[in-house]
């Protein structure tokens, strides 16, 4: 059972540096554990780079973010990656699907069946990938 309801709402989680984290929603229900978000549109600027994820739905519980429809995590360098399923843990900054994704970087795309990515380390770890990469050329 719920312990309140919201709509269109904001909130804005502070710690002693700053701004950290913020959570928008459409409509959400406030459970003693968690949040159930639709709408979802959050943004971690606890690390490096500021995150935004956004999705059709969504899950906070504690330090993990579970997204659901047309998830889509914008980095504030441009990298960028779509799914239908997503799950963010922003203690460690890692992101996770299972499903097939599109990640990418200006001109260069990464089509996979799975992703872990590290945002802390931007180490990616994922299974049978296409890949665009659009050399630079040289100097003169």
């Amino acid at each position: 059972m719920p312990l309140f309801q919201l709509t269109g709402f904001e909130v804005y989680e502070l710690d002693t540096k700053g701004l950290k984290t913020i959570l928008l929603g459409d409509s959400s229900e406030r459970y003693s554990d968690r949040y159930s978000v639709q709408g979802i549109d959050y943004t971690d600027n606890s690390e490096l780079y500021i995150a935004n994820m956004r999705s059709d739905y969504g899950l906070y519980r504690g330090s993990v973010v579970e997204l659901d429809g047309n998830v889509t995590y914008i980095r504030e360098d441009g990298l960028t990656f779509k799914s239908q399923k997503a799950l963010y843990d922003k203690n460690s900054t890692l992101l996770y699907t299972d499903e097939e994704y599109t990640l990418f970087k200006g001109e260069d795309r990464v089509r996979g069946d799975s992703l872990r990515y590290n945002n802390t380390k931007n180490i990616i770890d994922s299974k049978n990938i296409e890949v665009i990469y659009q050399l630079q050329e040289g100097k003169k």
